[in-house]
This record gives C-alpha cells, sequence and structure tokens, in this order.
C-alpha cells in the first residue's frame, strides 16, 4: 500500500514538467490580431534575416516542431507554422536558434548532434530488452539470469534519460541568447507580452528534459509490472 503511494506521487511530480510545457504551450497558442505573421512566416523571415543559407522551413506533425539538421530544415508543427500566437511565434523563434547553432557551428549544437541519437538509442535499446524478457523467463527459468536481464534493461533505459538532460544547455542557449534577444530587439513582439514569451521559451527549453523525465516515469511502469 505504501508502495503503491509513494510511486503515485513520483508519478505525478515526474509527469508535472511535462505537464506544464504542454499548458504554457497551449494557454498562449490562441491567435493575436496584434501578431502580423504565422510562426512559419517568421521563421522563414528570420532565416533570410540572418543570411541562413540552405536551410528551409516545413510544416510537420503536431507536437513535433524541432529543427533537423540532417536537411537542413525548421519543422513546425500546424499550430505554430499557420499560428499568429505567441507561442507560434517564440516557437518558430527557439528552432530558428537552432538554425543559427547549426549555421554558425556552434560548439553547443554539437551536443544534440552527439548526445540525441544517443539518447533514443539507449531508450529503445532498453524497452526492446524489456519485451525479451517473458521469453528469456521461458527459457532459462532463472531468477539470476531474469534479474540481469531487467537490471540491464532498466540501466539502458536510465541512460537514455540522462542523455536527454545534457542537451539543456544547448536548449537553454536557443531559447534565452538566440530567440528572446531576437524577439525583444526586432520588436517582433509588443512589451507586454514579453514576459509570456519568456514562460513559452522556458518551455520549449524544458521539452527534451520533460521526455527525459517521462523515460524516468516509464521506469517506474516497468518496476511496478514486474512487482506484480
Amino acid at each position: 500500500m505504501i508502495f503503491g503511494i509513494l510511486a503515485a506521487i513520483l508519478a505525478v511530480l515526474i509527469y508535472l514538467p511535462s505537464f506544464w510545457v504542454r499548458c504554457v504551450m497551449s494557454y498562449y497558442g490562441d491567435d493575436r490580431k496584434e501578431i502580423p505573421g504565422t510562426g512559419g512566416e517568421l521563421a522563414l523571415h528570420l532565416i533570410n534575416r540572418f543570411q541562413l543559407e540552405g536551410i528551409t522551413v516545413e510544416e510537420t506533425d503536431p507536437m513535433r516542431d524541432h529543427f533537423d539538421p540532417s536537411v537542413p530544415a525548421v519543422r513546425l508543427g500546424p499550430e505554430n507554422f499557420h499560428g499568429k500566437s505567441l507561442t507560434a511565434v517564440a516557437v518558430a523563434t527557439h528552432e530558428v536558434g537552432h538554425a543559427i547553432q547549426f549555421h554558425r557551428r556552434e560548439a553547443v549544437f554539437r551536443l544534440r548532434s552527439k548526445y540525441l541519437p544517443l539518447a533514443a538509442g539507449l531508450n529503445r535499446s532498453g524497452i526492446a530488452l524489456m519485451w525479451t524478457l517473458p521469453l528469456i523467463g521461458f527459457f532459462l527459468r532463472a531468477p539470476f539470469a531474469i534479474a540481469l536481464v531487467v537490471g540491464l534493461s532498466l540501466l539502458l533505459q536510465l541512460a537514455g534519460a540522462m542523455a536527454y538532460l545534457i542537451i539543456l544547455p544547448e536548449e537553454w542557449d536557443a531559447s534565452f541568447n538566440k530567440a528572446l534577444p531576437i524577439l525583444i530587439e526586432g520588436e517582433y513582439v509588443e512589451k507586454q507580452n514579453i514576459p509570456a514569451v519568456k514562460r513559452i521559451l522556458k518551455a520549449a527549453a524544458l521539452t527534451y528534459f520533460a521526455a527525459a523525465l517521462a523515460n524516468v516515469l516509464n521506469i517506474g511502469r516497468w518496476l511496478l509490472l514486474l512487482r506484480r
């Protein structure tokens, strides 16, 4: 009983950052008359303004805003690509901030190329290993072997979660060293909206951190399942 209560409290605490990110994005997601262009138009304008040759702007799936260095392209979900909201403006500029990092070959951008594939790979490997557990248990029927597989799987997933945290400095730079000065100095948002934009940029910077915590929550689910 106590274990279940503690697990529930831990799950809520772990989920809070992800919930907060979504709430912030949604709260400021309504179109505003004072915003002259869409997030997609602003992204294209900034790419031209900063002469980021070869970088395009594309629409992608909802909630999948990102910068893809392999193309390279700034990709915005429909709500931000077509929207004229504070969220659309801030998220578009945040992703252009990544494009600037990439174009200038800044050292901070290497965090993404080095650790993002690693984080995803570790997490996928850990989950795949966990799914083999019933098969291993059926054939080996050895508690030590099963415990070893479980431990290795959890370590892989935890390592994947921690790898996401390494990317935080890059995300913070894109939001507060790139996007925020651009929006303020270029007067792309009105002064009274700057505090809201700061909150949105913080949420954008913490997206990967929230994903890392979601991975930890996934580990907690596995532990609860195995306890049964």
